[in-house]
């Protein structure tokens, strides 16, 4: 979805990233960093001046003097294929956030997370580019980036670019204690429980599958940002009757998106304007295009959610993509 840019350029070094950003600057032009494309919606009227797709690559693994492991990876590289490669090299630590798709600069800019491990319990700094200062800050501690729920100082701006991650892992074949409940269920074990890295990773992807996300060309199911909306965290006494919650700090709740949407009547397969945009027929969180969408079939049908689920609900749903050139 979204409209064309009037330039396209693809930075495939660190260097070349920080010297496209320059060139359009000096040019005056706006620019919009793209690592994936996957959790950002762009308006269609398109970006007015320069995009600058990271594609840097490049990862490597060295060995702490604690026997913990200290990863390196570029901006550029695929998430998933970087899981995929711990994983395959006997390495713990990533494998419940396998299948998230998009770039690796993009993990700590919403602190990725997904079946009870986040991006920053493994975060250790990132090498950035600060454009109002023209330098590369090299080694930003994960402590000062503002790391929340899918959330950090990084997100929604564009004057601090991430150029390289590097990650703390534990250096053993298992997995992070398994510590979200539905993952324990499917894998037979109990919560805090280990498992081999590959099996742990294979349990991920069949859940997210399950649920359509994990891309497939052929089902439009599959053709969305993921959950198009983050779980909110409210008071506790401002949770609905029955809601689901876990806790969330003193006083706070955080409770699903997905049933508060379910709540306010909305069910899987929902049609947004001409059918040309759905709600997912495996999961209401995602919001699909059915081959034909644009990009303000997609904002009506989400104006619809947030508001159903507000008048219904009383609590107000936050879109989770970055939205480019439009609003919600």
């Amino acid at each position: 979805m979204g409209g064309p840019a009037r330039r396209f350029v693809e930075a495939t070094t660190a260097e070349a990233v920080v010297e496209e950003i320059r060139a359009a600057d000096a040019a005056q032009e706006p620019v919009l960093l793209l690592g994936g494309g996957s959790n950002v919606v762009i308006a269609d009227s398109g970006w007015p001046g320069t995009v600058v797709r990271v594609a840097s690559t490049g990862r490597r693994i060295d060995r702490n003097p604690d026997g913990g492991l200290l990863l390196t990876v570029e901006a550029g590289e695929d998430w998933d294929e970087v899981v995929a490669g711990c994983v395959a090299d006997g390495v713990g630590g990533l494998e419940c956030l396998s299948g998230i798709p998009g770039r690796t600069g993009a993990t700590p800019v919403q602190n990725v997370g997904a079946y009870g491990v986040e991006v920053s319990e493994l975060l250790v700094d990132v090498d950035l580019y600060d454009r109002r200062a023209d330098v590369v800050r090299s080694h930003v501690p994960a402590a000062e980036l503002g790391l929340g729920y899918r959330t950090s100082t990084l997100k929604g701006r564009s004057d601090a670019i991430v150029l390289r991650v590097r990650f703390a892992l534990p250096g053993g074949a298992r997995s992070a204690p398994i510590a979200y409940a539905e993952l324990a269920r499917t894998l037979g074990v109990e919560t805090g429980a280990t498992v081999p890295t590959h099996v742990a990773r294979e349990a991920v992807l069949g859940l997210r599958q399950g649920k359509g996300m994990v891309l497939d060309a052929a089902d439009h199911d599959t053709w969305s940002a993921g959950s198009f909306f983050t779980n909110p965290i409210v008071p506790e006494s401002q949770a609905p009757e029955g809601a689901p919650r876990w806790p969330a700090g003193a006083g706070l709740v955080k409770l699903p998106a997905a049933w508060l949407i379910e709540r306010s009547g909305f069910r899987r397969g929902h049609p947004g304007p001409g059918g040309r945009v759905a709600l997912s027929g495996r999961h209401v969180l995602a919001l699909t295009n059915r081959g034909a969408g644009t990009t303000a079939d997609l904002l009506a049908l989400a104006t619809e959610v947030r508001d159903g689920a507000r008048r219904e609900t009383g609590i107000e749903l936050r879109p989770e993509p970055v939205l480019i050139g439009c609003d919600l």
